[in-house]
């Protein structure tokens, strides 16, 4: 977290939870006190201000190398944590986890970021606005990957009612293949939003010149040396694999101890917790009344674990004993579809108030309540 950040709001600081990463290498190491259960948890509040570490040091170097190639970092490191999980999750052959992650951090930045943000922003400031054409850009984007989602879904449904016409292979080839055309579009969407259409995605068209000054000095007080930046990005890259390593491992333990299934830990718990820091850093956004920030951060994280996360998980998976296609549950699917059509009929108009961001949480608690019941 930044200084001032922490400062402003120093309820949001999550860096006090760094005291449970000791705590979890305790837990594995010392045979007397080895609890599966308990290792999940630990792990799980452990990787939190990790991801929010990586992000800081990815905002750092993004402000010292230039808007395009810092664009390009964020867009890479994002979800790294997310990604770290599902990589870790998919070498254990958890597909069904890696699935549920999936689905559950484009739901939980479309939903629960996005909605906290909205209503915290909208208890401060009654009417707060932001550019709806950058937005509109970015949820047609969200669209076509939802429906990358429901296409081999449906191809699967569709050829398992004619014997001898569905394979896993064609089904796999199919999952890659739209794996590399999710992987261009996302491509396409960067040029648009760092090259030709930059302007767009800026979100300070009518920022008064003393505000920005005042963002200016802040942002050079805070910066810090390349070399400090990539150095905890490296550090902190390599801890979150290590918890990563921990949470995957004590998954099947903790989902018989808390009776819940590997799909609702998948959607629900490791997207709350890959989405942790995302949620700080976009509530305090909303906060300051910089809407424009507050909705890049949660539309444009689902961005990339739709588009670039998920495609390249169905990439490497190619070299892993098990391999991860594109198929997903129909309630995965109609709650993606659902996220990304209520996000954009709210978002559509450029302005956002307090009941918008309470209609989104409630959708996310309907959604989490049907994952919860739902059956293994």
């Amino acid at each position: 977290m930044s200084t001032s950040r922490a400062v402003k709001y120093p309820w949001l600081s999550l860096n006090w939870l760094l005291v449970f990463m000791p705590v979890a290498i305790a837990i594995h190491t010392v045979p007397a006190w080895h609890n599966e259960t308990v290792l999940f948890v630990v792990s799980a509040l452990a990787i939190i201000p990790l991801a929010g570490l990586m992000g800081e040091a990815t905002e750092q170097l993004s402000h010292r190398l230039g808007a395009g190639v810092g664009g390009l970092l964020n867009a890479s490191f994002g979800n790294a944590a997310e990604l770290i999980i599902a990589l870790m999750a998919l070498k254990a052959g958890l597909l069904d986890v890696v699935k549920a992650s999936i689905t559950g951090s484009i739901i939980g930045n479309l939903l629960l970021v996005l909605g906290i943000s909205i209503f915290c922003g909208g208890l401060k400031h009654p009417h707060q606005r932001f550019n709806k054409t950058a937005v509109r850009a970015s949820c047609t984007a969200l669209l076509l990957a939802a429906f990358a989602l429901v296409i081999p879904t449906v191809f699967h449904l569709s050829a398992a009612r004619t014997p001898g016409n569905w394979t896993p292979v064609a089904e796999q080839n199919l999952s890659v293949a739209i794996a590399m055309v999710l992987l261009a579009s996302y491509f396409a969407l960067l040029v648009f939003s760092l090259v030709t259409h930059r302007d767009l995605f800026s979100g300070d068209e009518h920022k008064p010149v003393a505000a920005a000054a005042s963002e200016t000095v802040e942002k050079v007080e805070e910066s810090w040396p390349v070399r400090r930046a990539v150095l905890l990005l490296v550090v902190v890259t390599g801890l979150v694999a290590w918890m990563s390593e921990f949470l995957v491992g004590a998954v099947e333990a903790a989902r018989a101890s808390f009776g819940i299934t590997e799909t609702f830990v998948g959607v629900i718990v490791i997207a709350v917790i890959g989405n942790a820091a995302e949620h700080s850093t976009a509530v305090t956004m909303a906060l300051k009344n910089k809407m424009d920030l507050a909705l890049g951060i949660a539309v444009g994280s689902s961005l990339q674990i739709a588009l670039f996360v998920t495609p390249v998980l169905v990439l490497v998976s190619l070299w892993f004993p098990h391999q991860l296609n594109l198929e997903f549950t129909l309630p995965e699917v109609v709650a993606v579809l659902a996220a990304v059509f209520v996000t954009e009929q709210i978002s559509g108009d450029g302005e956002s108030n307090w009941l918008e961001g309470a209609q989104l949480l409630a959708l996310y608690l309907i959604i989490a309540i049907l994952f919860y019941f739902l059956p293994a």
